[in-house]
């Protein structure tokens, strides 16, 4: 029973410290664009160049 005055504490810190950092990368920008890196890829132009070797 003891262990819940420890538990129970720590796990309300945690919950909110993972919403400190959840609502930090909100504020920064790491939501905005999600589909960008996905179209980056798919239209990554792989054909080599004239006058490049591979």
């Amino acid at each position: 029973m003891e262990i819940l005055y420890l538990l129970i504490p720590l796990s309300v810190v945690l919950v909110f410290l993972i919403g400190a950092v959840f609502w930090w990368a909100l504020k920064s920008g790491q939501f905005e664009d999600l589909e960008g890196p996905a179209h980056r890829i798919l239209m990554d132009d792989d054909t080599p160049r004239e006058g490049e070797n591979r």
